[in-house]
């Protein structure tokens, strides 16, 4: 049996069964059964944790419904913004426009309505310069909007040339599209149970879509 059982069954340390079993050579026939036994402990303990996080995302769903039902205005309207113009990832809450109005709508929902502190916030921006306006004065632009501290900023994504082939396209959106970003499971879980008690739509997809986004994209 692996030593780790060994320890567990004479009440000794991992160490000190390792120690005395470490000149036992083992044939290829046991080295296979304690891989092949390991492995199932892992499937096991993978599928157990798997539920117990599919049983907690269904709980934050079960607020977010409670939440619906006290039918507050703004919390409606920021959550049909959300199913609207929102990402459907598991465990972020994404949000993404170029309007400054809709923007500022979407703020107002997650400080009033979800109770949001701004150090919770993060603010990136997809612009294509060219247009007259330097980086500042357009994450300026954004803030001022937001009303968030410019600590809440991450890296951008630039564009410095036309998309166009031909060089002649005209750049409509001189702001930019700011992306707001929270990294929560228990907030965008909630907010999709909100949408499911609003709309009537029971979507079970939301709690296994998309698993949280990758590192490097969260360190931005």
């Amino acid at each position: 049996m692996p030593f780790k059982q060994i320890a567990t069954r004479l009440t000794v340390s991992p160490a000190t069964a390792h120690r005395w079993t470490a000149d036992i050579e083992l044939t290829p026939e046991q080295e296979a059964a304690i891989a092949h036994e390991a492995e199932q402990r892992w499937t096991a303990r993978a599928a157990s944790w798997s539920e117990t996080c599919r049983a907690r995302r269904r709980s934050y769903q079960e607020s977010g419904r409670a939440k619906a039902r006290e039918c507050d205005a703004l919390h409606m309207m920021g959550t049909m913004l959300y199913w609207a113009e929102g990402a459907k990832d598991r465990n972020a809450l994404v949000f993404a426009n170029s309007d400054p109005a809709m923007v500022g709508l979407f703020l107002r929902f997650l400080r009033d309505a979800l109770r949001v502190e701004d150090e919770r916030i993060s603010l990136r921006i997809n612009v294509y310069l060219g247009n007259g306006l330097q980086m500042e004065e357009i994450e300026a632009f954004w803030l001022e909007i937001t009303r968030l501290p410019a600590s809440s900023l991450r890296s951008h994504t630039i564009n410095h040339f036309p998309t166009s082939s031909s060089g002649k396209r005209v750049r409509k959106l001189p702001y930019g599209v700011c992306t707001i970003a929270i990294y929560s499971t228990q907030l965008v879980q909630e907010v999709f149970g909100a949408i499911q008690e609003y709309s009537g739509v029971d979507d079970p997809t939301w709690l296994d879509g998309a698993s949280r986004p990758s590192r490097a994209l969260v360190q931005q």
